[in-house]
């Protein structure tokens, strides 16, 4: 078994303390022990790993993940690439997401099925770099709304499965499950990328969401919903689903019933995305476009609700929709500094978001836990060179995370390197 031990760290364990200087040992897949102060754990027959002067951290999890999107400007860059080149784009993306910290990548949907289940049986066969992987499904839509790109004079597959009613819904599920997808993904409500069908609306019918739940759980699977609106949320936590995303627009009582099952759901703002196209897109997307859209003012909405359920306690999840151009994966954790910017976090909570819910998240079907460094937790762990506490930025330099560990095996170690820098 081998025995790693991580010395003289400044430990943020992702438990709500304060940071503390102590050694954290791991054994074999798992934290054995964790120190208060360093120097106290057994050094024979361990690979010391120096942490002076470094921030030792939780993995980070990407919990609304689009592996099979790179730079993507349109749908068409989701439908033309072929399966065989397709895949090499979605390895290519997970070992991106690894070298920039994130441990866990909690899939959301993909652009083919079996995308996301090809690159992580690859992973967990150790033949591919990457982080745990819970593999997403094609998108499930209805017709006429987000994700239905045909028309009927031109007929033709987007990235997603169409379905109308509750038996056609199941069918959908059997599918993705039956292909080994982890997790299905429904698209309840509509989208500012689909007029005819704009954010506040709520196109899919509650009966086909619980038929989803309903089949996803006899198969042990869980649901990620596109919930927009106030009509779209409410069903889904009605229904059960457990993962939402989006939940801009809000009243009162949808407050209530999210607060009611703060314990069971996780809500992924995706703030990111709505930054990057105001400011960022050009240029492929102009400002001008961008509020054209309607993306400034979905901002603001999503501003209000979340900080509104940051003070209910809801457990907030950072990710979503990297993989754009304007949006790309390696910058995920931009979302840390959204959160305290946008909903009131501090440093600290937000890093918890991103770290110990997102590893909740992740381990919600399992007796194995992630997220902290805390005696029998998997090790999945992230050596900074710098404080992320007193800059969230610090996290966007690959080269700044100096050991990357993933289930107990060191993916990147420069730490030496690190500390010639810090000589230097």
């Amino acid at each position: 078994m081998n025995r790693v031990l991580i010395a003289g760290a400044r430990v943020w364990d992702a438990s709500g303390a304060a940071p503390f200087a102590g050694d954290v040992l791991i054994e074999g897949n798992r934290i054995a022990a964790v120190s208060s102060g360093p120097g106290q754990l057994p050094v024979s027959g361990c690979q010391v790993i120096e942490g002076r002067g470094m921030t030792l951290m939780p993995g980070m999890t990407e919990s609304h993940a689009h592996l099979s999107f790179e730079a993507v400007t349109s749908t068409e860059d989701l439908i033309t690439p072929p399966p065989e080149e397709h895949t090499l784009l979605t390895a290519r993306v997970a070992k991106v997401l690894l070298d920039h910290g994130f441990t866990s990548a909690w899939g959301a949907s993909e652009a083919k099925l079996r995308l996301g289940v090809a690159v992580r049986n690859e992973v967990n066969a150790g033949r591919l770099p990457g982080p745990r992987i819970r593999a997403g499904s094609l998108e499930i839509t209805v017709t006429g709304a987000l994700g239905d790109e045909s028309r009927l004079h031109n007929p033709r597959n987007g990235p997603s499965i169409v379905v109308d009613g509750p038996e056609e819904m199941r069918k959908a599920v059997r599918l993705c499950c039956r292909e080994g997808c982890d997790n299905i993904k429904l698209d309840v409500s509509g989208d500012p990328f689909y007029p005819n069908t704009p954010a506040h609306s709520t196109p899919m019918a509650f009966e086909e969401i619980r038929m989803a739940v309903e089949t996803a759980r006899s198969f042990g699977r869980r649901v990620n919903a596109h919930a927009r609106s106030i009509g779209s949320i409410q069903a889904c936590v009605r229904a059960g689903v457990d993962v939402l995303y989006h939940c801009e627009y809000t009243d009162e009582a949808t407050l209530d019933l999210m607060e009611e099952a703060k314990d069971r759901i996780f809500v992924a703002p995706t703030v990111g995305l709505f930054h990057t196209m105001l400011h960022e897109a050009a240029p492929w997307m102009t400002h001008e476009t961008a509020v054209a859209m309607g993306i400034d003012s979905l901002l603001e909405e999503s501003k209000k609700t979340h900080t509104e359920l940051r003070k209910r306690g809801i457990r907030h999840v950072i990710g979503g929709d990297y993989g754009f151009a304007w949006s790309k994966h390696g910058t995920n954790a931009r979302d840390i500094g959204f959160f305290m910017q946008d909903f009131g976090y501090s440093a600290s909570e937000a890093l918890l978001c991103a770290t110990r819910n997102g590893g909740l998240m992740m381990s919600m079907d399992s007796k194995d836990k992630l997220g902290e460094i805390k005696e029998g937790y998997l090790a999945d762990l992230v050596l900074v060179d710098g404080d992320p506490l007193a800059d969230v930025n610090v996290l966007l330099d690959a080269q700044r995370l100096t050991l990357i560990m993933k289930d107990g095996q060191v993916h990147k170690n420069a730490t030496g390197a690190a500390r010639q820098r810090a000589a230097a």
